[in-house]
This record gives C-alpha cells, structure tokens and sequence, in this order.
C-alpha cells in the first residue's frame, strides 16, 4: 500500500523505552502461553487449582493434558511431583514470590513456566519461561511480553485499535458506562499468538515506569501499614504492586460495601467456585481475598477512602 502523507493526524507517536526489553512483545497473555506451548511442544501441564480459566482454555484448546494441584492459602504450591515430560505452571499471586523462591522453584523444576501477570515489575529470571500482562498495570487493552529461548517464529502484528473504545471511554466518562465492552474484551483477544499492536506498542513507550512502579508501591505500603493487622494471611513488600490483597473472613460481604461505594474490587477467580470443594484453600482464597486497588492513579488521599471504608465495613 502507497504511504499516505497529509491529512488529518492520528495518536502521536511516542519514543519512550518499552519495558521488558529483550523479551517477545506479543499480543497478550494467552498469548503468550499459547505460543510457548507451540514452540515448546508441551504436551502435559500441571496447573493450580487457584487460576483464571483463560489459562485452562489455552491449554485445553492446544490438546494440553492437564493435572491439578492444590494451592497452599500462603499463595505457595505444595511439594510437587511432575510426571515425565509435564511442565509445571507456577502464578506469583499478587507479586508475593520472591526472586529467591521463583529460582529456587526453576532449580527444583526443570520444565516451568512462570507467571508473571500479577507482577509486572518482577524480574524475569535467566533461562526460565515467563510471562507478563499489560492491561493489568496500564490504560491498554491487550499485550503482553514473554521471556523464552524457545525457537523464535514470525508472526503477524495484532491491531487493537477497535478494542481501545473503553479505554479511552473511562478517561473521560465513569467507568460503568463502558464495563461491559470491559469485560466483553476478555473475549475478544485473540488466543493465536500475534505480534504486539502498534498501537499498544506506541501507548507503552509513554508511560513513565518509574514513576509507575514508586507510587503502586507507595500506596501499597500505606494500605499495609493500616489493615496489614486486619489480614488474615501475611503479606510481604512488594515493588510496584498490582493490588493489596486483603484477606478477610467476610470478604464477601465487605466486598459489596465496597463496590456499592464505588470502590472496584474485583473477585478473582469466580470460576474456582466451580470447580473446587467449597472448603479447599482455592474457594477460600477466591471469596475472602479483596485486591484492594493501589495503581498509578490514586495517592494517599484514595489510600485513606479505602481505610476508611473497610474500617466501616468491619465493625
């Protein structure tokens, strides 16, 4: 196609370093994991029973075998048993892991897969497959990065522009207005592994991910310094933290207050409900957890709300 030159501008173009340099720029998460079951040729997978069904479907959809195994209520697996040829798939829930564990983990497991969607400024370690999520951390509606020496292939680049409307809608209407096409998004990235967009590309280079990962982890600290005594589960530092997670015996109910506050605070993952025992550590982590927001958006004064409002909520 000729090169247009003239007319009306589009978005501009930004020339800031994209994170996660050195990695595959793909278009998702599942992305991500699809190709690294491709290009690896994964065939067995052991999963945790404490994961989003996207994963399962990824996997089902590539003729994955898969086992379970129960996730401790610490946020940590049990000691494990791989079978001959079967990865293990490792989450590191809300960033909780540390260096040390997630290579301790590597060491002891050969065939791994880490999963870095709750914890995008976790380094990645050397040798190991690990994937990480954008739109968790940044105003995007898709992408994701990948660390692997699997075999490299080409790949088509995604375009996302048709799914940014509720991106951009929210930055300037209320956030209910366009939760819908939020959660109809879900459905709508592709699970074939494709190139990062140029779009979401271009967004990525404008953020500031210093600055990003100093206030994620000062509100964190202040949610922590508070409530940590109200916790049920013990939770370490994190640095540019996706979310406070507050485990509380009434997290259902608190979390109502919550939302009708309008305070979002997510349940992750409904789909546990289903599929595991009602008392496993699964279904209790799933109704009691409250991901408390604590993103590049808010500072002190949004920390103090939700203090308050949780406060509110227990007496």
């Amino acid at each position: 196609m000729r090169k247009e030159i003239g007319g009306y501008f589009e978005l501009e173009r930004f020339s800031g370093v994209l994170p996660h340099e050195g990695a595959l720029a793909l278009s998702s998460g599942r992305a991500c994991l699809a190709y690294l079951i491709e290009q690896r040729q994964i065939r067995k997978m052991l999963l945790p029973d404490f994961i989003c069904d996207v994963v399962e479907q990824v996997c089902e959809s590539h003729r994955v075998a898969l086992r379970r195994y129960a996730i401790r209520e610490d946020l940590r697996p049990p000691e494990l048993q791989p079978e001959d040829g079967e990865w293990v798939y490792l989450v590191n829930y809300y960033g909780q892991l540390t260096q040390e564990e997630l290579r301790g983990y590597a060491a002891k497991y050969p065939r791994v897969i880490i999963d870095n969607a709750q914890a995008f400024f976790a380094p990645a370690i050397p040798g190991v497959d690990t994937l990480y999520t954008c739109r968790k951390f940044f105003g995007v509606s898709d992408g994701g990065f990948l660390y692997t020496d699997a075999p490299e292939r080409a790949l088509e680049r995604d375009e996302s522009w048709a799914r940014m409307r509720f991106v951009l809608g929210r930055y300037e209407r209320p956030a209910g207005e366009f939760f819908a096409e939020a959660s109809q998004n879900n459905d709508l990235l592709p699970e074939e592994p494709k190139q990062m967009s140029a779009l979401t590309e271009n967004l990525l280079r404008a953020v500031d991910y210093d600055a990003v990962r100093k206030r994620r982890t000062e509100n964190y600290q202040i949610l922590n310094e508070v409530l940590g005594s109200f916790n049920c589960q013990s939770v370490r530092h994190t640095e540019g933290a996706y979310a406070y997670p507050l485990m509380l015996e009434e997290g259902e109910r608190i979390r109502k207050e919550l939302i009708a506050r309008k305070i979002f605070v997510a349940q992750l993952w409904p789909n546990v409900l289903r599929s595991c025992p009602e008392e496993s550590p699964a279904c209790r982590l799933t109704r009691q957890i409250l991901p408390l927001p604590c993103d590049q958006r808010y500072g002190q004064e949004e920390m103090q709300l939700i203090i308050d409002a949780v406060r509110t909520s227990l007496l």
